[in-house]
């Protein structure tokens, strides 16, 4: 049996699973910020919440792509009705996420189409011609601290609501889901005040520091592939490109299993509620690289440029010294 015909068996979609999946995670979201917003006059008590909160917007986003791939329920109908409706709480107009991650997985692996990536990774000859202050940018912008600081509130918060290809997708679903978006937090002010709004700000906030994080483990380790056209093997980047994350039971239920990318690539019509259990019975000799797990997902970020003659990710060389910049 080959990989391809081993996925196509997890590929079944269930309107019951997909609808449990969603009201579950719902249920779990408003509970958290009911909760945190009873208990915002007392930060221990609150923060707890506020972390289950930020796991269950990312799984609602998570959700929100699998209806993307029109793989959460059997019918299209449902999937876009469902993806429009968690865009709210995801922060992400649905529409221009849908096209932009169609173009991710067109062009994955693809050297000449970094764009279409979510992080962006110069090549070692690139960063050797770059100017300093292009140098300095860069090593800013890797910089694990910024990048998940700062990183998740650019992307969510300002770059989302105007996200690149809109006007090719359409301004009006970014500009009515702004919209419903304001409207929303206004409810939310409306109903409980500003300590449900600082609940629902830093759930927002803690979400965005989770996704980028998975963002970027999801194609920057150790054993990722890049290559060009006409050597580029669409085939190895969707496995070998994507990575395998094992951070345990509990990450993956919060994060909607989304870890298991490489699965999700090579096949993106496996519902995430599938794709756990594809991972564990995948047969040895169908893996493409082994499972990362917390030791090697950490050390990840230590991996800035991509070397075309090694074919792999590199740190930053040694600078110079006198020319050496901020580490990141």
């Amino acid at each position: 049996m080959d990989i391809r015909q081993f996925t196509r068996a997890y590929t079944g979609k269930s309107d019951l699973r997909g609808g449990f999946s969603l009201a579950g995670t719902l249920m779990t979201y408003f509970a958290a910020l009911a909760l945190g917003t009873h208990l915002a006059a007392f930060p221990a008590a609150a923060a707890p919440l506020v972390v289950i909160l930020a796991f269950a917007t990312v799984r609602l986003y998570v959700l929100q792509h699998d209806c993307g791939h029109g793989s959460l329920f059997a019918t299209q109908r449902l999937n876009d009705l469902a993806g429009q409706v968690l865009s709210v709480f995801s922060l992400t107009p649905f529409r221009v996420m849908q096209y932009n991650h169609n173009l991710h997985h067109a062009y994955l692996g693809n050297l000449d189409h970094r764009e279409t990536g979510e992080v962006h990774t110069m090549t070692v000859a690139e960063w050797r011609a770059a100017p300093w202050y292009t140098r300095l940018w860069y090593r800013l912008y890797r910089n694990p601290l910024v990048m998940l600081g700062l990183g998740g509130v650019y992307v969510y918060f300002i770059a989302y609501r105007w996200p690149r290809n809109t006007m090719k997708v359409g301004p009006a679903g970014v500009i009515a889901h702004n919209a419903v978006l304001a409207a929303y937090v206004w409810v939310v002010y409306l109903l409980a005040g500003w300590p449900a709004v600082a609940i629902l700000g830093a759930g927002a906030i803690l979400a965005g520091v989770i996704g980028v994080f998975l963002v970027y483990l999801q194609h920057n380790f150790e054993d990722t592939y890049w290559d060009r056209k006409p050597d580029l093997d669409f085939r190895r980047a969707t496995l070998q490109g994507a990575s395998s994350l094992d951070l345990g039971w509990l990450w993956d239920l919060g994060t909607g299993n989304i870890a298991y990318h490489d699965l999700h690539h090579f096949n993106p019509s496996i519902p995430s509620y599938n794709l756990r259990r594809c991972q564990k019975e995948l047969p040895p000799g169908l893996q493409a690289h082994d499972v990362i797990r917390w030791p090697e997902a950490l050390s990840s970020f230590r991996l800035k440029l991509w070397d075309e003659e090694r074919g792999k990710l590199v740190p930053f060389p040694a600078e110079r010294r006198g020319m050496a910049l901020p580490a990141g």
